[in-house]
């Protein structure tokens, strides 16, 4: 079996999804293309060498339909020779993008693949494919009679049951873009960054965010059916506690160790242990948590042993009670601030995150990272990876 290792992780910076946003003027497909045709210049490898490029995408309607994946490697300029695929699992799209890159690899069928994801939700919206739209799903209904939430509930009923007030998500939400506009300011993401449509920054990250601005903003999902059939939950999710709406592109090469070393290429990390699992579709967002166990007993580690863990910040809920299950150190919890600040667009985030925390673990002298992401209908993805 090979060992599968990522030779290099970039992605564009966050774009505000919204008309007047950095990135909202791009097409999705020309988005990705520039992404796919930096990573392969950057590392002066030849295009024709990789065996398939592995895409994820939510809202697979309008710009982002048949097949963006392949759309996106015609643009980039790459052979006709080079095949793609896209794939959804929803918020984990480029996440599972990666690890079906890199289990191609282990299996000896890819020698060089791309996973990457993408998502404009300024110019595809969330839930214009028309799935998702009703929670209500009529094949399901005889399994769930009183029917199924949106995201944003979901998160209330969670916080609601992990005791979870207001000003604890609104601590961690400040939190994120403190971490975030420290590690902007820094240079830290400057590694990670390809500029895209003259943006050459997270758009998204608001360094004079507070727990008191925060405070004032209202409940985003309270809307008369919920209240009516939650009527105990204190509604405390927000627009500020809660990832925004957001363009981007993300990408990682992925290779087999040997391929690696034939092309001269300097591995930076290897994939160490994956998960997928699934979890009440009610609660939705948990199935984080039996992920991370789940990768975790594969790679034969305990959390002790991770030296950082990203944890999709969709809502604030989401990590805190990720971190309090699995008895994680909350310092080393989205260390750079997660998509809180940084934004979260949908089928690129799974591969966004791989690229900042390979940076943080090489910044930082750092060993295993975990990352995680919660997924609509109660699903997670899970990967550790190993600084090599």
């Amino acid at each position: 079996m090979s060992t599968a290792v990522i030779v290099d992780a970039v992605r564009t910076p966050s774009g505000k999804g919204k008309t007047g946003g950095g990135l909202s003027e791009i097409h999705p497909a020309t988005l990705l293309a520039g992404v796919l045709a930096e990573l392969v210049s950057r590392n002066d490898l030849a295009p024709e060498l990789i065996d398939d490029v592995v895409t994820g995408c939510v809202t697979q309607s309008g710009e982002q339909a048949f097949n963006i994946g392949r759309t996106a490697v015609l643009a980039a300029g790459f052979p006709e020779t080079v095949p793609a695929t896209t794939v959804d699992r929803q918020c984990g799209s480029s996440q599972q993008a990666a690890h079906f890159a890199a289990q191609g690899v282990i299996a000896g069928a890819y020698d060089i693949a791309i996973a990457c994801g993408v998502e404009s939700m300024s110019r595809v919206p969330m839930f214009s494919n028309g799935r998702g739209a009703d929670p209500n799903r009529k094949p399901i209904e005889h399994r769930y009679p009183d029917g199924l939430v949106q995201q944003g509930v979901s998160a209330e009923i969670i916080a609601a049951r992990w005791k979870l007030d207001r000003d604890m998500l609104d601590e961690f939400a400040a939190r994120s873009h403190r971490l975030a506009a420290a590690t902007a300011s820094s240079g830290a993401f400057d590694n990670e960054l390809i500029a895209a449509g003259g943006l050459t920054a997270d758009e998204t990250i608001r360094p004079t965010t507070t727990v008191e601005t925060l405070a004032a903003l209202k409940p985003a999902f309270a809307d008369d059916d919920s209240r009516a059939r939650f009527p105990v939950l204190d509604w405390s999710i927000t627009a500020g506690n809660s990832s925004p709406l957001t363009d981007g592109a993300s990408a990682a090469l992925i290779m087999s160790e040997k391929a690696a070393q034939r092309l001269g290429l300097s591995p930076r990390a290897r994939f160490h242990s994956f998960a997928v699992t699934g979890d009440d579709p009610l609660l939705m967002l948990t199935a984080v948590i039996p992920a991370t166990r789940k990768a975790l007993t594969r790679g034969g580690l305990s959390i002790d042993d991770i030296s950082a863990y990203e944890v999709n910040e969709a809502f604030a809920p989401v990590p805190l009670v990720w971190a309090h299950e699995v008895g994680a150190d909350p310092d080393l919890l989205n260390p750079r601030g997660g998509a809180i600040a940084l934004g979260h667009p949908l089928g690129a985030s799974g591969t966004r995150i791989l690229a900042t925390l390979v940076n943080h673990l090489e910044q930082t002298g750092g060993r295993y990272g975990l990352m995680t992401m919660c997924e609509a209908g109660g699903l997670a993805n899970a990967t550790i990876i190993e600084r090599t």
